[in-house]
């Protein structure tokens, strides 16, 4: 089988395995840790340098926040107030971590997602504390450190224990390349975890109407397609997939967690449903590359 129509089968399976075998949900804590051993391997490959970011960069920032709000928009217009913060949460989270080895996997620059990534958790971290009580009306004071805590270790202890393995072991920058089937095969095992959890969730906590979950579904499905159209267009000709992906597939496990602190898990199924939608998206972009490259 074509690897890109395997790791297409793979994504898919993950998801129907997930949604089918919710008592999974159990070994959810493994997610962060998948998550941080991925990013791990991306940073032992990628050299930040003056040209990592560019103006669009700055652009890709502004389209996250306004995303946010954009979701909320729409959300209160389908369906009032908990789908409004169910479409904020899905548009206001920052670039995925795995979007990094997406990139990679479709031919794109990973330095340019690497970039973005950083950039946006680490800004739209610091601009959480502001932006939520504007949607919730109300204060958040833990946000703050509890924005802080979860950025440093989904981002930045990765970044630091990276640099400084390069530093004292220069050949570890040839690793990510040998490493690509780990690193995809740990995506795939915190997809399958991801989705167990939703499944747990809807099947066992959620009090949700029909109608409410077809609402924040509907809405999650637009801002997705949002994302990755608009993304495209500010990467213009240079960096239409990386700015795509940049801005559609996002770190929905830290707004989830988000959500359920400060919301509610009715409202934290709305980046739930972000998940499935982006993760669709890269599995018939997977599709697509691996029958061109027949």
């Amino acid at each position: 089988m074509n690897p890109a129509l395997f790791r297409t089968a793979a994504l898919l399976s993950a998801m129907i395995a997930g949604a089918l075998i919710p008592g999974a949900h159990v070994l959810r804590f493994l997610i962060p840790w998948l998550i941080v051993a991925m990013l791990f391997v991306v940073f032992l490959g990628t050299r930040f340098t003056g040209a990592t970011l560019t103006r669009s960069h700055g652009w890709l920032l502004a389209a996250n926040v306004a995303m946010g709000f954009a979701g909320f928009g729409i959300g209160w217009l389908a369906g009032g107030r908990d789908v409004a913060l169910a479409g904020f949460f899905a548009g206001v989270a920052p670039t995925a971590t795995a979007a990094v080895v997406v990139t990679g996997f479709l031919g794109g620059r990973r330095d340019y997602v690497a970039g973005a990534m950083v950039l946006t958790n680490t800004l739209i971290s610091l601009l959480l504390p502001v932006l939520l009580p504007l949607v919730l009306g109300r204060a958040t004071p833990r946000v703050i450190a509890d924005v802080a805590g979860s950025v440093g270790f989904l981002v930045f202890m990765p970044m630091a224990a990276a640099l400084v393995v390069r530093r004292v072991f220069p050949a570890a920058q040839a690793l990510p390349a040998r490493l690509g089937n780990a690193s995809f095969g740990a995506w795939v095992l915190a997809l399958f975890l991801i989705t167990a959890n939703a499944s747990w969730f809807l099947r066992h906590e959620s009090t949700a109407t029909g109608a409410e979950l077809l609402h924040i579904a509907l809405v999650t499905v637009i801002v997705c397609a949002m994302n990755f159209a608009l993304g495209r267009l500010i990467g213009g000709r240079d960096f239409p997939r990386e700015a795509s992906q940049s801005l559609g597939q996002k770190n929905t496990n830290f707004t989830i967690y988000l959500a359920m602190t400060y919301a509610s898990p009715l409202v934290a199924l709305g980046p739930t449903c972000y998940v499935i939608c982006h993760n669709l998206w890269n599995s018939w972009q997977l599709h697509r590359r691996g029958r061109t490259s027949v």
